[in-house]
C-alpha cells in the first residue's frame, strides 16, 4: 500500500499539487479543472452534442432556443454541437503533434547528446534555424501541400499537427540533448561502458529514463500554442472543411460578418472555448513548471520558515 501511495505521489500533476501554496496552488487547480473539463468533452463529445458536427438544419443564424440552445450559425449548424465536436478535433491534433515532437526530438536528442562531434553540430545549427520559421506561416504551407487548401478532417489535423511537429522537434531536441550529455558522465553511465554494454543499451536504458522527466512540462506548454496554430490555420481559412468536422477558428471567421449585425451568438462561443482551453493548459504548464524550478521552490521555503520564525519570536515576547 506504501509503494502504491509513493507512485501516485510521484506522478506529474499529484506531485506539483502537493507542493503548491497559495496562489500558486490556486492557478495550478484552475489549469486542472479547466484542462479536465475540455478532456473530458472531447472523449464525450458523442453524448453531450444533441446533433453532429457537419449535421445542417434549415433555420440559419437562429437565436438561442430550446431546439438549438446556443442558437444556429449562417450555414444552419448548431453552434452547441460544432463547439462540442470542435474539442474533439483540437484533442485530436494535439495528441499527433505532441507525440510526433517527443518521439523524433527525444531520438535525435540521444543521439546527438550522446555521439557528440559533427553530428551534434549539425543537428544543433538545424534545430536554431527551424526557430526561424513561424508556426501559423508552416502550417499554412504544410495545409496548402498536403490538401491544397481544402481539408477533409484528417488532412487538416494531419497538416496541422505535421506542421506543428516540425517547430515543437526543436524545444524536445534541445531538452533531451542536455540532460543526456549530462548523464553522459554519471558514474552508472561510465560503469556501463566499463562492463562492456554498448551505446544503444546505455542510450536505451540507462540515459532514456533519466532524461526524460521533463517531458510532461514541456507537453503541457506546447499543447495550447498546438491549440492556437489548428485556430489560426482554420481562422485563415486554410483549416477543415465544415461539412468534414468542427472547428473553432472556420467558425470563429465566420462570425466576423454575424457580429456586424447583432448575431453574438455565432461567435462567443467557439471564441470562449479557445480562450478556455488554452487558459487551462497554459495555467497548468506554468504552473508545473515554476514548481519544478529548485530555486522557486527553495524562496517559498526560505519565506515560510521565516515567517514561523516570527511568530515563534512574537509569542516569547508576549510570554516574558
Amino acid at each position: 500500500m506504501e509503494t502504491k501511495k509513493s507512485l501516485f505521489s510521484r506522478l506529474p500533476i499529484i506531485s506539483q499539487l502537493k507542493k503548491s501554496m497559495g496562489l500558486q496552488r490556486g492557478m495550478l487547480v484552475a489549469g486542472i479543472v479547466l484542462t479536465v473539463l475540455f478532456l473530458l468533452t472531447a472523449a464525450l463529445a458523442p453524448l453531450i452534442a444533441p446533433y453532429g458536427a457537419t449535421q445542417r438544419f434549415d433555420v440559419a443564424q437562429g437565436p438561442p432556443s430550446s431546439v438549438h440552445i446556443w442558437g444556429t450559425t449562417a450555414g444552419g449548424y448548431d453552434v452547441f454541437s460544432r463547439t462540442i465536436w470542435g474539442a474533439q478535433t483540437a484533442f485530436l491534433v494535439i495528441v499527433v503533434a505532441v507525440v510526433l515532437s517527443i518521439f523524433l526530438g527525444v531520438i535525435l536528442g540521444l543521439l546527438s547528446g550522446y555521439i557528440g562531434g559533427w553530428l551534434d553540430r549539425i543537428m544543433v545549427v538545424v534545430a536554431d534555424a527551424i526557430y526561424a520559421f513561424p508556426t501559423l506561416l508552416l502550417a499554412m504551407v504544410m495545409s496548402i501541400a498536403l490538401s491544397q487548401g481544402r481539408s477533409t478532417v484528417w488532412s487538416g489535423i494531419l497538416s496541422a499537427a505535421i506542421s506543428i511537429t516540425v517547430v515543437f522537434i526543436p524545444q524536445y531536441f534541445r531538452v533531451i540533448r542536455a540532460e543526456t550529455i549530462r548523464l553522459k558522465a554519471e558514474p552508472f553511465v561510465e560503469s556501463a561502458l566499463v562492463v562492456g554494454a554498448s551505446s544503444v543499451r546505455i542510450m536505451a536504458r540507462h540515459i532514456y529514463k533519466n532524461a526524460t522527466r521533463t517531458l510532461p512540462l514541456i507537453f503541457t506548454l506546447n499543447a495550447s500554442e498546438a491549440i492556437l496554430t489548428l485556430a489560426g490555420l482554420g481562422f485563415l481559412g486554410f483549416g477543415i472543411e465544415p461539412s468534414t468536422a468542427a472547428e473553432w477558428g472556420y467558425d470563429l471567421n465566420h462570425a466576423q460578418s454575424d457580429a456586424t449585425a447583432g448575431i453574438w451568438w455565432t461567435g462567443v462561443f467557439p471564441g470562449a472555448a479557445i480562450v478556455l482551453t488554452v487558459l487551462g493548459l497554459t495555467l497548468l504548464g506554468e504552473s508545473m513548471n515554476d514548481l519544478n524550478d529548485p530555486r522557486l521552490r527553495g524562496r517559498k521555503r526560505s519565506g515560510k520558515k521565516a515567517r514561523k520564525e516570527k511568530h515563534t519570536t512574537q509569542d516569547e515576547v508576549v510570554d516574558a
